[in-house]
């Protein structure tokens, strides 16, 4: 309370004198994680040519800077290994100290509403987890709902001390991967919690890369409109992203999707962009790990199956990772598969294989790599078997094998070392395979390490994609 009364009595003197106080954007203050083993930027606001020093209690070296006429100064600091709590002393015309800091790992969660997912929903993982959720290893921000024109500067939220208060109110996804990482790294985790339910990747997405794009203006354009979560092109990304990238992180995790499935057309060139134009904003090739979305009863057409198809290419693009989970799914008419936990386990072991190299583990499912046609069987051959393939019932199902004709027939197949062999007695010419291609296909085939196969299909054929 002394120190409160201090800041508020030097805050009056200030602003009689005309001066203004050095103050600091939402994410940077006391609770925080900064990134480990970084040059990490700090930065604020104070009086035009006000001098701004920086001392930490990890190291001897004083950091300065000079507010510049836009009134804002940034500066670099370098830091530790994990570790802490530290403090930072700020001081310009007045004096900032931030307590209890940790050095760790920090990771960007973000998404609609399957990564917003949390107890508030009456989940029943985070319920369950809620009384043992205090971890002063894992510190909480929670990042404001909120759109803007242009990029903001500045965020609301604040750091927070994982508490069962806190966790039951954050992201499931968001918590099981952190306490993940943090229980095999050993290494304090911060969370920022940036996502909002209903929004498509548009919103997420710079306005610039949007409009210069003809497809993805247009499709922009076929977005419902609805009171419950914005659409407007970059909106989100303005006010819940921008603020953000000054701030040093380890990489991102997403799940999104499902509002962009009636455009399904456009998402691979517009996810990817997105994925490069958070990057750019960085200045950071950090990786970028994603969750195909699950089987869902969209209606009678398959724009479910078309969407997680445009995602499994986009996994493509470099440094990124997708994680499958067709398998956790107990009620196809739930868009908000349950199953957080078990989702957030598969994201954390890609990073601790793919980032941190301490995981050698098989972390992603089968998936398609080519076929071959042997007069009326079509032998499909995939990468990522790990120790090898395996159905988890009596029989193959969701294999569909087509002629020239273009119709489907449910398969016979059958698994032949690492190899699924597909077949139909009324077809003597096949040319083409699909596995699991629809709305709610929930496949029973997986590699040994209890991954599941990806949909696929062999065909470059017109899919019929229209609302019936």
């Amino acid at each position: 309370m002394k120190k409160i009364i201090m800041a508020l009595l030097a805050l009056m003197l200030l602003s009689q004198k005309g001066i203004t106080a050095i103050r600091l954007p939402n994410i940077i203050g006391s609770h925080m994680v900064l990134q480990q083993k970084s040059s990490v930027k700090i930065w604020g606001w104070g009086s035009p040519g006000e001098e701004v020093k920086l001392k930490s209690s990890w190291d001897t070296t004083t950091y300065t800077a000079t507010t510049q006429s836009s009134a804002k100064w940034t500066m670099s600091i370098n830091t530790p290994k994990a570790g802490g709590p530290y403090t930072i002393t700020i001081k310009g015309n007045n004096e900032i100290i931030l307590e209890d800091i940790l050095i760790g790992e920090v990771w960007v969660c973000s998404g609609q509403s399957n990564m917003e997912w949390s107890g508030d929903q009456d989940l029943v993982q985070s319920k369950e987890e809620a009384p043992k959720a205090t971890n002063q290893n894992i510190r909480l921000f929670y990042v404001a709902k909120a759109t803007s024109e242009f990029p903001q500067e500045n965020a609301e939220g604040h750091w927070m001390v994982c508490s069962p208060e806190q966790m039951i109110h954050f992201s499931a996804i968001g918590y099981f991967y952190g306490k993940n990482l943090e229980a095999a790294l050993h290494s304090p985790v911060g969370l920022i919690n940036s996502n909002w339910g209903g929004t498509p990747a548009e919103t997420w997405t710079p306005q610039e890369i949007v409009m210069s794009s003809p497809v993805l203006s247009e499709a922009a354009k076929k977005q419902d409109i609805t009171p419950w979560w914005s659409h407007r092109v970059g909106e989100t990304y303005n006010a819940m992203i921008a603020p953000l990238t000054n701030f040093s992180i380890a990489g991102v995790i997403w799940y999104q999707g499902e509002s962009n499935t009636n455009t399904y057309y456009g998402y691979e060139e517009l996810f990817t962009k997105m994925i490069g134009a958070w990057r750019e904003k960085w200045n950071h090739n950090f990786p970028f790990y994603f969750v195909q979305i699950a089987p869902y009863n969209y209606g009678n057409n398959i724009i479910g199956a078309l969407l997680r198809e445009t995602q499994s290419r986009a996994a493509q693009y470099p440094n990124t990772g997708m994680v499958v989970v067709s398998d956790l799914v107990p009620d196809t008419n739930n868009i908000h598969p349950m199953l957080k936990k078990e989702v957030a386990s598969r994201l954390a072991n890609m990073a601790l294989n793919k980032t941190y190299k301490i995981n050698d583990d098989v972390v992603e499912g089968p998936l398609y790599k080519s076929h071959q046609i042997d007069k009326d069987k079509i032998s499909i051959e995939f990468t990522h078997t790990g120790s090898g393939i395996v159905c988890k019932d009596k029989e193959l199902t969701n294999f569909e094998i087509a002629a020239a004709d273009q119709v489907f027939y449910t398969a016979v197949a059958k698994i032949v070392g690492d190899k699924i062999v597909v077949s139909h007695k009324n077809i003597s010419k096949p040319v083409a395979v699909r596995y699991a291609f629809n709305n709610t296909a929930i496949g029973n085939v997986f590699n040994k390490e209890g991954l599941p196969l990806n949909l696929f299909r062999t065909d470059n054929w017109p899919v019929d994609s229209s609302k019936k």
